[in-house]
Protein backbone atom coordinates (compact mmCIF):
# COMPACT_ATOMS: atom_id res chain seq x y z
CA UNK A 1 0.00 0.00 0.00
CA UNK A 2 2.74 2.19 0.50
CA UNK A 3 4.26 2.13 -2.74
CA UNK A 4 1.48 2.58 -4.11
CA UNK A 5 0.52 6.02 -2.53
CA UNK A 6 4.29 6.76 -3.46
CA UNK A 7 3.31 5.87 -7.13
CA UNK A 8 0.48 8.29 -6.68
CA UNK A 9 1.82 10.76 -4.67
CA UNK A 10 5.31 11.24 -6.19
CA UNK A 11 5.00 9.80 -10.49
CA UNK A 12 7.86 11.36 -11.36
CA UNK A 13 10.09 9.66 -8.63
CA UNK A 14 8.72 6.38 -9.91
CA UNK A 15 8.61 7.17 -13.86
CA UNK A 16 9.59 3.92 -15.50
CA UNK A 17 6.29 2.22 -12.99
CA UNK A 18 4.04 4.72 -15.01
CA UNK A 19 6.11 4.46 -17.88
CA UNK A 20 5.01 0.59 -18.22
CA UNK A 21 1.53 0.94 -16.66
CA UNK A 22 0.79 3.19 -19.24
CA UNK A 23 2.00 0.99 -22.05
CA UNK A 24 0.59 -1.81 -20.87
CA UNK A 25 -2.77 -0.10 -20.25
CA UNK A 26 -3.02 1.46 -24.12
CA UNK A 27 -1.91 -1.82 -25.16
CA UNK A 28 -4.20 -3.86 -23.50
CA UNK A 29 -6.95 -1.21 -25.35
CA UNK A 30 -5.19 -1.85 -28.59
CA UNK A 31 -5.75 -5.76 -28.49
CA UNK A 32 -8.83 -5.25 -27.12
CA UNK A 33 -10.02 -2.88 -30.35
CA UNK A 34 -8.15 -5.34 -32.92
CA UNK A 35 -5.46 -2.79 -33.21
CA UNK A 36 -2.15 -4.84 -32.01
CA UNK A 37 0.48 -6.57 -33.82
CA UNK A 38 4.00 -7.52 -33.61
CA UNK A 39 4.80 -4.67 -35.75
CA UNK A 40 2.96 -2.36 -33.17
CA UNK A 41 5.27 -3.62 -30.50
CA UNK A 42 8.88 -3.68 -32.00
CA UNK A 43 7.81 -0.57 -33.72
CA UNK A 44 6.73 1.31 -30.92
CA UNK A 45 10.06 -0.37 -28.89
CA UNK A 46 12.03 1.81 -32.12
CA UNK A 47 10.15 4.94 -31.30
CA UNK A 48 10.52 4.60 -27.47
CA UNK A 49 14.78 4.52 -28.07
CA UNK A 50 14.37 7.03 -30.94
CA UNK A 51 12.16 9.57 -28.78
CA UNK A 52 14.65 8.90 -25.82
CA UNK A 53 18.30 9.29 -27.55
CA UNK A 54 16.65 12.59 -29.31
CA UNK A 55 15.69 14.16 -25.88
CA UNK A 56 18.44 13.28 -23.85
CA UNK A 57 21.29 14.69 -26.30
CA UNK A 58 19.21 17.78 -26.28
CA UNK A 59 18.40 17.95 -22.69
CA UNK A 60 20.98 16.10 -20.23
CA UNK A 61 23.47 19.13 -20.30
CA UNK A 62 20.92 21.06 -18.38
CA UNK A 63 20.06 18.58 -16.04
CA UNK A 64 22.26 18.42 -13.57
CA UNK A 65 21.21 15.47 -11.82
CA UNK A 66 21.62 13.62 -15.02
CA UNK A 67 24.39 10.60 -15.34
CA UNK A 68 25.93 9.86 -18.27
CA UNK A 69 26.77 6.27 -18.39
CA UNK A 70 28.00 5.62 -21.83
CA UNK A 71 31.71 6.60 -20.86
CA UNK A 72 31.47 10.18 -21.79
CA UNK A 73 30.27 9.49 -25.30
CA UNK A 74 27.41 12.21 -26.14
CA UNK A 75 27.86 11.15 -30.65
CA UNK A 76 24.07 10.39 -31.40
CA UNK A 77 25.23 9.85 -34.99
CA UNK A 78 25.78 6.30 -34.40
CA UNK A 79 22.75 5.03 -32.70
CA UNK A 80 21.19 7.01 -35.83
CA UNK A 81 22.74 4.86 -38.42
CA UNK A 82 21.62 2.03 -36.44
CA UNK A 83 17.65 2.88 -35.59
CA UNK A 84 17.83 3.60 -39.64
CA UNK A 85 19.03 -0.01 -40.56
CA UNK A 86 16.36 -1.45 -37.92
CA UNK A 87 14.02 0.96 -39.51
CA UNK A 88 14.39 -0.11 -42.74
CA UNK A 89 14.03 -3.84 -41.51
CA UNK A 90 11.12 -3.70 -39.53
CA UNK A 91 9.01 -1.61 -41.66
CA UNK A 92 9.90 -4.37 -44.54
CA UNK A 93 9.61 -7.54 -42.79
CA UNK A 94 7.61 -6.71 -39.97
CA UNK A 95 4.64 -4.57 -41.10
CA UNK A 96 5.29 -6.20 -44.98
CA UNK A 97 7.03 -9.61 -45.70
CA UNK A 98 6.11 -11.31 -42.66
CA UNK A 99 1.95 -10.47 -43.73
CA UNK A 100 2.58 -10.84 -46.95
CA UNK A 101 -0.81 -12.99 -47.54
CA UNK A 102 -2.91 -11.30 -44.95
CA UNK A 103 -4.74 -7.64 -46.16
CA UNK A 104 -6.14 -6.99 -42.83
CA UNK A 105 -2.75 -7.02 -41.19
CA UNK A 106 -0.67 -5.28 -43.50
CA UNK A 107 -3.66 -2.57 -43.65
CA UNK A 108 -3.60 -2.54 -39.67
CA UNK A 109 0.13 -2.20 -39.98
CA UNK A 110 0.69 0.72 -42.47
CA UNK A 111 -2.33 3.04 -39.59
CA UNK A 112 0.40 2.05 -36.74
CA UNK A 113 2.60 3.25 -39.84
CA UNK A 114 1.44 6.16 -40.76
CA UNK A 115 -0.06 7.57 -36.97
CA UNK A 116 -2.94 6.50 -37.76
CA UNK A 117 -3.55 4.09 -34.35
CA UNK A 118 -4.47 6.75 -31.41
CA UNK A 119 -3.44 4.34 -28.81
CA UNK A 120 0.14 3.81 -30.52
CA UNK A 121 0.11 7.95 -31.10
CA UNK A 122 -0.67 8.68 -27.46
CA UNK A 123 1.61 6.35 -26.10
CA UNK A 124 4.41 8.01 -28.39
CA UNK A 125 3.18 11.20 -26.87
CA UNK A 126 3.10 10.35 -23.45
CA UNK A 127 7.02 9.13 -23.55
CA UNK A 128 8.14 12.17 -25.16
CA UNK A 129 6.46 14.61 -22.93
CA UNK A 130 7.51 12.53 -19.70
CA UNK A 131 11.18 12.27 -20.96
CA UNK A 132 11.13 16.35 -21.52
CA UNK A 133 9.16 17.11 -18.33
CA UNK A 134 12.02 14.11 -16.28
CA UNK A 135 14.99 17.23 -17.71
CA UNK A 136 12.92 19.62 -17.07
CA UNK A 137 12.20 19.20 -13.66
CA UNK A 138 16.13 17.75 -12.97
CA UNK A 139 15.14 14.48 -11.72
CA UNK A 140 18.22 12.46 -11.42
CA UNK A 141 18.74 10.09 -14.96
CA UNK A 142 21.24 7.78 -16.28
CA UNK A 143 21.45 8.77 -19.99
CA UNK A 144 23.63 6.79 -22.48
CA UNK A 145 24.62 7.13 -26.58
CA UNK A 146 26.02 4.74 -29.01
CA UNK A 147 25.10 1.19 -29.88
CA UNK A 148 24.69 -0.72 -26.89
CA UNK A 149 22.10 1.48 -24.29
CA UNK A 150 19.59 -0.75 -22.53
CA UNK A 151 16.73 0.66 -24.66
CA UNK A 152 19.00 -0.76 -27.35
CA UNK A 153 18.94 -3.55 -25.72
CA UNK A 154 15.42 -4.30 -25.43
CA UNK A 155 15.18 -3.36 -29.00
CA UNK A 156 17.67 -6.35 -30.54
CA UNK A 157 15.92 -8.81 -28.14
CA UNK A 158 12.59 -7.76 -29.40
CA UNK A 159 13.13 -8.08 -33.00
CA UNK A 160 14.71 -11.31 -32.45
CA UNK A 161 11.60 -12.78 -30.80
CA UNK A 162 9.81 -11.50 -33.13
CA UNK A 163 11.20 -12.85 -36.42
CA UNK A 164 11.11 -16.13 -34.40
CA UNK A 165 7.12 -15.72 -33.55
CA UNK A 166 6.54 -14.51 -36.95
CA UNK A 167 8.24 -17.51 -38.90
CA UNK A 168 7.58 -20.21 -36.59
CA UNK A 169 4.24 -19.32 -34.88
CA UNK A 170 1.87 -16.78 -36.52
CA UNK A 171 2.71 -18.03 -40.39
CA UNK A 172 1.73 -21.58 -39.21
CA UNK A 173 -1.61 -20.83 -37.23
CA UNK A 174 -2.46 -17.97 -39.17
CA UNK A 175 -6.20 -18.17 -38.01
CA UNK A 176 -5.32 -18.05 -34.26
CA UNK A 177 -2.92 -14.98 -34.10
CA UNK A 178 -5.64 -12.65 -35.98
CA UNK A 179 -6.45 -8.94 -34.30
CA UNK A 180 -9.67 -10.26 -34.12
CA UNK A 181 -8.43 -13.09 -31.91
CA UNK A 182 -8.79 -11.74 -28.43
CA UNK A 183 -6.42 -13.94 -26.83
CA UNK A 184 -4.46 -15.25 -30.14
CA UNK A 185 -3.37 -11.04 -29.76
CA UNK A 186 -2.77 -11.45 -25.96
CA UNK A 187 -0.91 -14.81 -26.23
CA UNK A 188 1.55 -12.96 -29.31
CA UNK A 189 1.89 -10.21 -27.27
CA UNK A 190 2.95 -11.90 -23.65
CA UNK A 191 6.26 -12.31 -24.59
CA UNK A 192 7.29 -8.78 -25.72
CA UNK A 193 5.68 -7.36 -22.42
CA UNK A 194 7.37 -9.69 -20.25
CA UNK A 195 10.75 -8.36 -21.84
CA UNK A 196 9.25 -5.13 -21.11
CA UNK A 197 8.32 -6.07 -17.28
CA UNK A 198 12.20 -7.84 -16.59
CA UNK A 199 13.88 -4.96 -17.93
CA UNK A 200 12.06 -2.77 -15.83
CA UNK A 201 12.36 -4.89 -12.97
CA UNK A 202 16.69 -4.94 -13.45
CA UNK A 203 16.43 -1.30 -13.83
CA UNK A 204 14.75 -0.90 -10.58
CA UNK A 205 17.33 -3.44 -9.09
CA UNK A 206 20.64 -2.36 -10.37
Amino acid sequence: MNSFSSLIDKPLKHYSQWDFLVFILLTALSIWSGQTTVFYIIYFFWWNELIRVIVDRICFKYNKNAVNISQGKTSVFGSFIQMGVYFVFIVVFFAFMANWNNDTLILINMRILFFQNWFFNINLVFVAVERVLLHSTHQPLKVSFGNFTPNMLILHVSIILGVVLMLFVVRNFPETFTPNNLWGSVIIILPFLLIRAFALRFKLTS
